[in-house]
Parts: C-alpha cells; structure tokens; sequence
C-alpha cells in the first residue's frame, strides 16, 4: 500500500474527503517523526512501537575492491510489532 491507498483508505473509514485524511495520515506521520528526532520512542498498545536504536561502528566490505570501509556508529529509526499486529498478520508456514 502506497500512502494515496492509505490515505484512500483512511478516508473511506473516516467518511470524510481525502484532504482532511491526507492531513490527519500527515499529522500522525510528523508527530512520529518528531518523537524519534528527539530520541523518544512512541509506543501505540496492541499495534507496535517506533524508537531509534543504536547502531555500532562496523567494518564492511567494498564488493568491487575487496576494501575495508569503517562504517561510524548510526542511529536508526525501528519498529517493533506489538502482539495485537502480530496475532493479525501471522500466519502458518506449510513445512512441506
């Protein structure tokens, strides 16, 4: 789903017209991306959770050169499921 389908969708649920939904999907979006910048995580119960977590410094490899690069330590927005979404999405693998 692309943000137009979300913002489509949105709408649908919220019987109104897609411009007060592409700003209320804009507003939540912003509101979540001002939370990580500032280093707070945002937790939402029963669906998940956004925090920036830490990423060390680390050796890679440049596959052309075969050169190691030092790669600085990063901080990274993340997203862990909460067990509402997971017992939503998971399905049964066929081990066939």
């Amino acid at each position: 789903m692309t943000k137009a389908g979300l913002v489509a969708h949105v709408a649908a649920l919220m019987e109104t017209s897609e411009l007060a939904a592409e700003r209320s999907v804009n507003a939540v979006l912003e509101a979540i991306s001002n939370a990580l910048e500032s280093g707070e995580s945002v937790k939402l119960v029963g669906f998940g959770v956004f925090e920036v977590a830490e990423r060390a410094e680390r050796v890679a490899r440049n596959p052309k050169t075969n050169e190691e690069i030092r790669l600085p330590p990063v901080s990274i927005p993340v997203f862990r499921p909460g067990s509402g979404l997971k017992a939503r999405v998971q399905k049964e693998v066929d081990n066939a």
